[in-house]
């Protein structure tokens, strides 16, 4: 075929296939679509997932399935997504941990900026720097000169080896240019209950498991991790402005479909869930669990995934976190 001639098909193409995006969103949904959740049920993502997908049910007049998929950290849910079919009928959440195990894991099968469907950032979450009152620092420079003066004595305690709360301490150690030693337990819970008990001193941890514990008097907590003072905790400085200018980890959480799934529905389901974090009941309820609606373009979201990849590809070099095989 002459240059000229596959030209001339391609834009064929590309035309009927502009013709065909208005047809498919207007016949678009038209069975129940599901929406997988790599985690057990009662977590974060899984109550988001819940409470979007009621409401997409409603707007979208079809049964939206949650299906729960745990395992492997999330990554067997998103392995699923990324081999389904592109119709629109699978979606998935995916969070902070998908920009984190390409770099620490080497047999992820799927591309997290390449094989997916961004959909929208549906909503953000923030970690706290906790501390145990024992620890005599009451600011993050005071942890900063602390640390400074006792390198390598000073313990934290995450939920695993590679994951959020473990990156997030880690990032702090090399742009605050301390030396500070990482303590992993199997959980967050248990983190915590042996930064209570003095076990370690501090811990880089999400709200829901520190700050009951610091409302009982238990834990102090020194700063946030967002780039912006949380709603919850306006009397709370952020990492950044306490004394590691830049510094900033934020939790999220997103909604995906498999490569290939046609722009029209992509563009309809970024519309729906945008109009569904609007609502006051959701918003309300998001509140409840500290966490805060986005509802960005897909655009977004994938420019958002790609500046995690690389700055946590960083952080793990830095680190020397490096974990192998997951499956």
């Amino acid at each position: 075929m002459k240059l000229r001639e596959q030209r001339a098909w391609i834009y064929l193409c590309t035309t009927l296939a502009g013709f065909a995006q208005p047809a498919i969103a207007q016949t678009y949904p038209a069975k129940a679509i599901r929406f997988i959740v790599g985690y057990a049920p009662s977590g974060p993502n899984d109550i988001l997932a819940r409470i979007v997908g009621q409401k997409l049910s409603e707007t979208l007049a079809v049964p939206v399935t949650v299906d729960n998929r745990p395992g492997a950290d999330s990554m067997i849910g998103t392995e699923i997504t990324a081999r389904s079919a592109p119709d629109g009928y699978t979606i998935a959440m995916i969070g902070a941990g998908s920009t984190i195990h390409p770099n620490v894991y080497t047999n992820i099968s799927y591309d997290v900026a390449r094989d997916l469907a961004h959909i929208t950032v549906l909503a953000s979450s923030t970690f706290v720097v906790v501390v145990n009152p024992a620890l005599p620092a009451g600011s993050i420079k005071e942890l900063i000169a602390l640390a400074k003066a006792k390198p390598g004595q000073l313990n934290y305690s995450s939920s695993g080896v590679g994951g959020s709360l473990h990156l997030a301490a880690e990032l702090f150690n090399s742009m605050a240019g301390v030396e500070m030693n990482h303590i992993a337990y199997k959980g967050g819970a248990p983190a915590a209950a042996d930064l209570v008990g003095g076990h370690v001193q501090l811990m880089f941890s999400p709200m829901v498991v520190a700050m009951p514990h610091v409302k009982a008097g238990k834990l102090r907590v020194l700063a946030v991790t967002s780039v912006k003072r949380w709603p919850a905790l306006q009397d709370v400085p952020t990492v950044a402005e306490a004394g590691v200018p830049g510094y900033e980890v934020t939790g999220w959480y997103g909604v995906v479909a498999p490569r290939g799934t046609p722009r029209a529905i992509v563009t309809r389901l970024n519309q729906e869930i945008a109009k569904i974090l609007g609502l006051a009941d959701v918003r309300q309820r998001l509140a409840s669990f500290d966490l805060e609606p986005v509802g960005n373009s897909p655009e977004q979201m994938a420019s958002h995934i790609n500046t995690e990849l690389v700055k946590w590809a960083r952080v793990a070099k830095d680190a020397k976190i490096a974990l192998g095989a997951i499956f």
